[in-house]
């Protein structure tokens, strides 16, 4: 009777079991199994894994710690994304779409190191692997928003997309010199997350050997980093940096700087009485809730000025170990691991951060400005500068063939602190490949979306070319044009053919097509622009304002520095160098010098 019955519902729970693997997929992991999601995606079916553990909760004595390994699990449901890494949201302006949508969207914990695969279907054997690491300054940022999610990059281009979060701000990046706190903590959170890869990825049907690694802003100068780092050069066999690298002015801080605001932090929220034993400070700050860190953590910084928008409280710094040499040094050298690499910048990569507080500007007005707030928002924005090399920037910045156009230097000051900040040291990168032999692939991203929540006049901004790699305008969920739709499959094309092949033309080795996309030389300077307007090329790109503030500013910046130290002293009826009429003369002499080919050298040339 029992054996009929038996019969009677086996039927049934094969129904029932054939139904449950539908609906989700199983992996096998060095450390357990996962069960994941299986999404439809544009009509075809995307598997996504979401929150896997890769590190150990890094709570605890093992806060400010190197990263541990995961333990071990039998079935992991990674059916959600994580825990967001702790951060301070942006509350500058409330309820606001474009700036909410990079905001945390999953709760803040410190228990955050996980990572996300998206798989296509059916599951391949040796696909490319794409592995995304986000930016925000490295105080702030996730891997679950929504410019963030691999599946139309799986859906489309059959490659796997994998993303990590990592650890931000104090609890990321404090320095006390020693194992307790040993700095780039969250440097070391993506290196271990890029061993996971090595390791496992194959069990999702990606190739170890084909990684390529991208990121955006921070994320972009942690590529840079690893490319640079003797731990993690051997991890992945491409990179792609988008706005930023390792010799943005802001990505690295030198590390007593660093150990002083680990001291400073632990004394402003009240550890003094350990203020010469760092260890026994930084004891104390591992009992401090996180919330206490990240309320105290911007203290640490200078807020005159504006500083805060370029001054990261807790910076990565050359520790010694994963970092064992300052970028610009590797780059002079050429020691970087040597592999293609494809880079680039947005048209507009000051807008975003001057309406946060720069004199002048604000996102619910036209933010038109005069010459006098310019020249005063170059300094606002570059504190360091002297009177003579602010009015030396203003001249070389100043638009003289459209002096009647009331725009004018809102644009300017875009282009002033987009440049020093984001452009130079992304194309210095590019350039740095290809003085030593490399090859480099160069773009500027100039789209407007159609549905930008800023006003229009702020441009393509900071970030706003994620959306279109990670292919949301292909979606109508989203609202964009069928333009940027076109637009958004040319750039996935583009970023994962690179992937590939290291040509961003070619799908393989065999490929026929066009190179539209032509490489950066030193002699052309080639680089790409994307938008909905056509594949063009151009030569450049922002060479005369590169080499502005590459080579001749910090010769006329020392320079200018010792008249004035030397002079102010003799000053007499109210006069020194520092007079306004002085400052100005300096200037023009300065910008002479820049146009009649005055460099300094930099990367051997």
């Amino acid at each position: 009777m029992a054996s009929r019955l038996l019969l009677q519902i086996l039927p049934l729970l094969m129904l029932v079991r054939t139904s449950v693997d539908a609906a989700t997929s199983v992996v096998q992991t060095s450390a357990g199994q996962v069960r994941g999601l299986e999404l439809d995606v544009l009509g075809r079916k995307v598997n996504a894994f979401l929150g896997i553990p890769f590190a150990k909760p890094p709570v605890g004595d093992l806060r400010f710690r190197a990263p541990e390994p995961a333990d071990s699990w039998t079935l992991y449901d990674a059916t959600q994304f994580p825990n967001s890494c702790v951060s301070a949201p942006d509350e500058a302006f409330p309820g606001f779409h474009g700036a909410e949508m990079w905001n945390p969207n999953t709760p803040i914990s410190e228990d955050c190191l996980y990572l996300n695969v998206w798989q296509p279907t059916p599951a391949p054997t040796g696909a490319t692997v794409l592995v995304w690491i986000y930016g925000g300054g490295f105080f702030s940022g996730t891997s679950s928003l929504d410019v963030y999610d691999g599946r139309y990059l799986a859906r489309m281009e059959d490659v796997v997309v994998v993303s990590m979060n990592y650890r931000l701000g104090a609890l990321g990046f404090l320095y006390s010199g020693s194992e307790a706190a040993p700095g780039n903590v969250g440097l070391l959170d993506q290196h271990l997350a890029l061993l996971w890869v090595q390791q496992n990825v194959h069990a999702f049907g990606g190739d170890p050997a084909k990684v390529t690694i991208f990121g955006e802003s921070a994320g972009a100068a942690s590529v840079n980093f690893h490319m640079i780092s003797p731990m993690s050069r051997n991890l992945f066999q491409r990179a792609i940096m988008q706005s930023a690298s390792a010799l943005a002015p802001w990505a690295l801080r030198p590390s007593e700087q660093a150990r002083k605001r680990t001291k400073a932090l632990a004394i402003d929220i009240g550890c003094s009485a350990e203020e010469e034993d760092m260890d026994a400070l930084v004891a104390c700050l591992r009992d401090v809730p996180a919330q206490t860190i990240l309320d105290h953590e911007w203290n640490v910084v200078d807020l005159t000025g504006a500083h805060f928008l370029a001054d990261i409280p807790f910076p990565p710094i050359k520790d010694g170990s994963f970092l064992t040499e300052d970028p610009t040094e590797v780059y002079e050298k050429g020691t970087f691991k040597d592999i293609d690499i494809l880079v680039g910048f947005v048209k507009n990569e000051g807008n975003f951060w001057l309406v946060y507080g720069v004199p002048g500007f604000s996102k619910d007005t036209d933010s038109i400005i005069d010459r006098d707030t310019f020249v005063g928002d170059i300094e606002f924005c570059h504190p360091w500068l002297n009177d003579i090399t602010v009015e030396a920037t203003a001249f070389e910045y100043t638009d003289w063939l459209h002096m009647d156009q009331d725009t004018m230097y809102r644009d300017a000051l875009d282009s002033v602190f987009g440049d020093y900040f984001f452009v130079c040291p992304t194309t210095a990168v590019g350039k740095g490949h290809v003085n030593h032999g490399r090859t480099a692939y160069v773009y500027e991203f100039a789209q407007v979306a159609s549905n930008l929540a800023w006003p229009h006049w702020m441009g393509a901004m900071h970030g706003y070319e994620i959306e279109f790699i990670f292919g949301l305008p292909i979606d109508p969920k989203w609202n964009y044009t069928a333009e940027e739709g076109e637009l958004a499959r040319r750039m996935m094309r583009y970023w994962t053919n690179f992937a590939r092949t290291g040509n961003p033309n070619k799908r393989s080795p065999d490929d026929t097509t066009d190179d539209i996309w032509r490489p950066y030389t030193e002699e052309g300077r080639e680089y790409i622009i994307l938008d909905t307007d056509g594949t063009r090329m151009l030569n450049g790109p922002k060479s005369k304002q590169c080499a502005f503030w590459e080579r001749y500013m910090p010769s006329l910046q020392k320079e200018t520095d010792d008249l004035i130290n030397d002079a102010e002293p003799c000053s007499s009826g109210g006069r020194s160098w520092r007079s306004e009429g002085v400052a100005k003369f300096s200037s023009l002499v300065a910008v002479f010098a820049v146009l009649t080919g005055h460099r300094l050298q930099v990367f051997g040339h």
